[in-house]
């Protein structure tokens, strides 16, 4: 048991109903619906949507179109360490794994960095385990300055930090964090994190809105789906974005869509969240966030990420490394945090986008273009 509870406002126990035994009529309401939201989002995740996911796809694609065009931006994740202190039971890279332990050193960082930039990329994701001796605040923080010398977007997916590291960051050169949940229950959050400062739920939660607090431009959110009943993390994480929309409307925001896929440590989820499932969440939230990017990493097979690309996904990863460093020598690190399924090269998967008619986005804004006021 435990004293911590999902805020109200976050709480999606009052629209699971709705999700679980909406008919046909209430998602064709949903879909003719100018401004949707939570009741509306239930009813597109439910069964009865299941059995019109081509009227939803239709209706997203239109929206996709809209708002974002026909593009795709595109990202490349560099992990600087696998050094952890957390025992999340699913993640390969929690303290009690057997495997080889490294962080980047200056030399490899700036290596790393330029293999990078050659291939044409201006949007990196920084990534590390939890906070560390070996992987802290200041080594982060000089990644960031590092990182930010050479590209024009440069965002962290990392520990949770306090409001003022967040300053730190931005003023590093940071542009946005990543900050996934992992699950929204409460009770399965405190035993799926055995230990670690990620075991403190509240500040985990409360994690994204210190970092736009704290001056980052963008935040990405998330569930790894599979952990909790997909349902309940799903409407969860889709009233955690629109609450943080209320709370920080000048900010821009990003979701994405990980799910447990094999990894080290061999942890089994125990929902299973098929493509079917995953495609319709997807098209559930363009439907009801139009404006808002969403993100389909590596974890998914080609042919998925061929099908979601302009559908309702925006902004993918590309040629992926989930090892320490990889793209200036293959294979840094004996293990990755998880294994990549879409493993071609930027020459191929931008091949591939323009062949759907979409045209592949390296760069879509300038650090110098940044609000100086309210």
């Amino acid at each position: 048991m435990t004293s911590e509870r999902i805020p109200k406002d976050l709480d999606p126990t009052p629209w699971l109903e709705t999700a679980r035994s909406a008919d046909e009529a209430d998602v064709r309401r949903a879909l003719g619906c100018e401004m949707p939201d939570v009741r509306e989002f239930g009813a597109l995740l439910s069964p009865a949507a299941s059995k019109l996911l081509e009227e939803l796809a239709a209706r997203a694609q239109a929206l996709t179109r809209r708002h974002f065009g026909r593009t795709i931006s595109l990202y490349a994740p560099l992990y600087l360490s696998n050094f952890c202190c957390g025992g999340c039971v699913y993640c390969g890279f929690a303290s009690d794994r057997s495997l080889e332990r490294r962080r980047m050193g200056a030399q490899e960082m700036e290596a790393e960095l330029e293999a990078l930039k050659k291939k044409g990329l201006e949007d990196v994701l920084l990534l590390t385990g939890e906070r560390s001796p070996q992987a802290n605040y200041p080594f982060l923080k000089e990644c960031v300055a590092k990182a930010a010398r050479r590209f024009h977007n440069v965002t962290v997916e990392s520990f949770a930090m306090t409001q003022a590291e967040y300053a730190g960051l931005e003023q590093a050169g940071c542009t946005g964090a990543t900050l996934y949940q992992e699950t929204y229950d409460p009770g399965l959050y405190l035993e799926l994190h055995r230990w670690g400062p990620k075991r403190n739920y509240e500040s985990r939660l409360d994690a994204p809105a210190r970092a736009l607090a704290g001056g980052l431009r963008t935040v990405g959110l998330g569930a790894l789906l599979g952990l909790a009943d997909p349902l309940y993390d799903l409407i969860a994480l889709y009233r955690h974005v629109r609450d943080l929309q209320r709370r920080f409307w000048q900010a821009g925001f990003s979701v994405s869509f990980p799910r447990i896929c094999p990894q080290t440590g061999g942890y089994q989820p125990a929902h299973i969240v098929d493509e079917r499932l995953l495609a319709q969440a997807i098209l559930a939230f363009r439907i009801c966030l139009p404006d808002v990017p969403l993100v389909l990493s590596t974890r998914e097979t080609e042919r998925f990420r061929n099908g979601m690309a302009g559908l309702g996904i925006t902004r993918m990863s590309v040629e992926s490394r989930t090892t320490v460093g990889g793209y200036h020598k293959a294979g840094a690190a004996n293990e990755g945090q998880f294994e990549v399924q879409d493993q071609r090269d930027i020459a191929a998967f931008c091949g591939m986008l323009r062949s759907k008619g979409l045209e592949p986005v390296f760069k879509n804004w300038d650090a110098v273009f940044q609000a100086t006021g309210a």
